[in-house]
């Protein structure tokens, strides 16, 4: 369902940058970050899990983030200093005056949330998606493979796993020079800082991601933790209606 009726708001990144931000619903706030080369249109609207959460009772504030979607995408690097995602998303919740909400995201948005918790955000829930415990504390594991395939576009072979990740790139209308400095952001999470977060906390995984690591390790280091798997990979377990569902369940329990 892609019909609901969302507004876009315009907030000020860390530096002045202008972050888009869709809202749509009525009810208690849940902010949800979408993943790498992704958008918040394409991450939690186009595949029914906004719908689901609306009918819920939520309102949903879903920033594109920096780089990304409809926000600013400058190609300077001095734009992309570390921890420049989670300067945004925390300006987020000051500039739209959250106190109390809820916060989620998927893979890169799901290291965003942990990196707002490391730094002092104070959400009820969390919900962890897409993520295991390595893409949080060695945060550029991959960052090689996303090197690769943002420096060599238009190479690989039809149907490999760059392949695939290139065409998703064109789908989402990603700027290959923003996306390639957004690899600049990333942050490490020390595993005992994660072990120290008390907020109820769902880790969901497609049932074949292991993109990030071990999601049942994540989930077991977490004080109040729990692991929820639903079908799919790193690539389609977003697009999978048990994943919007899998929120819907935790949030309303």
């Amino acid at each position: 369902m892609t019909d609901l009726p969302i507004e876009r708001h315009d907030i000020e990144g860390h530096d002045g940058l202008p972050i888009a931000v869709h809202v749509v619903g009525e009810g208690r706030d849940l902010v949800l970050i979408h993943g790498y080369f992704s958008n918040a249109w394409t991450n939690w609207i186009r595949y029914g899990h906004a719908a689901a959460l609306v009918a819920a009772g939520f309102r949903l504030i879903m920033p594109d983030l920096r780089g990304h979607g409809e926000s600013g995408k400058p190609h300077d690097v001095a734009a992309y200093q570390p921890d420049a995602l989670t300067d945004d998303n925390l300006a987020l919740v000051e500039q739209m005056g959250l106190t109390d909400y809820d916060l989620g995201g998927y893979s890169l948005g799901a290291r965003t949330t942990v990196r707002m918790l490391a730094r002092g955000a104070t959400p009820r829930r969390v919900i962890l998606a897409g993520m295991g415990l390595r893409g949080l504390v060695q945060t550029l594991d991959n960052g090689g493979y996303y090197r690769n395939v943002l420096t060599n576009l238009g190479s690989f072979e039809r149907g490999s796993s760059e392949w695939m990740t290139e065409a998703f790139l064109k789908t989402t209308k990603g700027d290959p020079v923003a996306l390639l400095n957004i690899l600049n952001t990333f942050v490490d999470t020390p595993e005992d800082i994660i072990a120290g977060f008390q907020q109820p906390t769902e880790v969901i995984c497609g049932t074949d991601d292991d993109s990030n690591g071990n999601a049942q390790e994540l989930a077991h280091i977490l004080p109040n933790g729990r692991y929820v798997e639903v079908p799919g990979n790193h690539m389609n377990a977003v697009t999978r209606k048990e994943l919007g569902q899998a929120m819907v369940d935790f949030l309303t329990a």
